[in-house]
């Protein structure tokens, strides 16, 4: 989440919402948000609803739920996904812009 915090003004440029879900429960989770200071929406997710909904991925033996990063377009269709294998396998946020300039692109 971090990652996408570097880079927030470059994905509202490209007229995008980041929404970050986080396995922890709520007051957790908004100690992190308001100490990390991230400039986009959190939602605290412990019962793992939002994740099963996306098909994201827990592996206890490494250490819990894996990244899984998702665009969703305007029209609410899934335009990319991803989904780690590990706690660092995430996307470089050069790869998302890249993404997004092409649905913008396709917008035009």
């Amino acid at each position: 989440m971090v990652q996408l915090r570097q880079d927030y003004q470059e994905f509202t440029n490209r007229n995008a919402d980041l929404i970050a879900v986080g396995p922890e429960k709520p007051e957790k989770f908004r100690a992190f948000w308001q100490k990390e200071r991230m400039p986009f929406t959190g939602i605290p997710d412990p019962q793992h609803t939002v994740a099963k909904l996306y098909g994201q991925q827990v592996k206890i033996l490494k250490l819990g739920r894996m990244p899984a990063i998702v665009i969703i377009d305007k029209s609410g269709n899934i335009r990319y996904q991803h989904f780690g294998n590990s706690m660092m396998d995430i996307p470089a946020n050069e790869k998302l812009l890249s993404v997004l300039d092409e649905l913008n692109r396709e917008e035009g």
